[in-house]
């Protein structure tokens, strides 16, 4: 008798949901930028537009921080890719070790002037916890986690879905990276 009910236990975990409870699961996880607040580095709002249909690779940065140099590596990456679809979008914050303790102005100098940035970026966001962005809310709740220090990347599909998310120390030209982002940007 425990047999059978430990059986068709089993049977009814692995069991698919109904196709409309699958419908809305699969559309409640998929990222809409329209519903997003995109506040820009310059101080004007990042249009959801020029996100929407894209491949957009999230990137948290920091001036201050060891990984800062990846910066020449994600600008070459958004002008290599960008006919293609894809959108580098960096997202200043001073979470981590006080890195990023300046304002959007200067963050956004900083940036143009020593790595020649020119993938739009957002105004300095709180990437972890409570206050957290939006969108870093999302992807925590995608299972990506929260980003561990400066320049975790989050990879986002045309569809909005979570493709995929990288360390710190994965450079955004490292094979792993731009094989996903081929992949992702092969999907109409």
């Amino acid at each position: 008798m425990l047999r059978v009910l430990t059986v068709l236990i089993a049977l009814l975990a692995v069991a698919p949901a109904p196709a409309a409870e699958r419908l809305q699961s699969a559309a409640a996880e998929r990222l809409d930028w329209g519903r997003m607040p995109l506040p820009s580095l310059d101080g004007g709002t990042l249009a959801p537009d020029s996100l929407k249909g894209k491949v957009v690779l999230v990137v948290n940065t920091a001036s201050f921080c060891g990984y800062t140099y990846q910066y020449k590596a994600l600008e070459a990456l958004s002008a290599r890719y960008r006919d293609k679809g894809l959108v580098v979008l960096g997202v200043p914050s001073n979470d981590f070790g006080g890195q990023e303790p300046e304002g959007n102005a200067k963050i956004k100098d900083f940036c143009e002037a020593t790595f020649g940035v020119d993938f739009p970026m957002l105004a300095k966001q709180t990437v972890r916890g409570k206050e957290a962005h939006p969108f870093f809310a999302w992807a925590q709740a995608q299972k990506a986690g929260e980003p561990r220090w400066n320049f975790y990347k989050y990879l986002v599909g045309r569809d909005g879905s979570l493709v995929g998310w990288y360390p710190s120390t994965a450079e955004p030209d490292d094979a792993k990276v731009t094989q996903a982002i081929e992949t992702a940007l092969a999907v109409p």
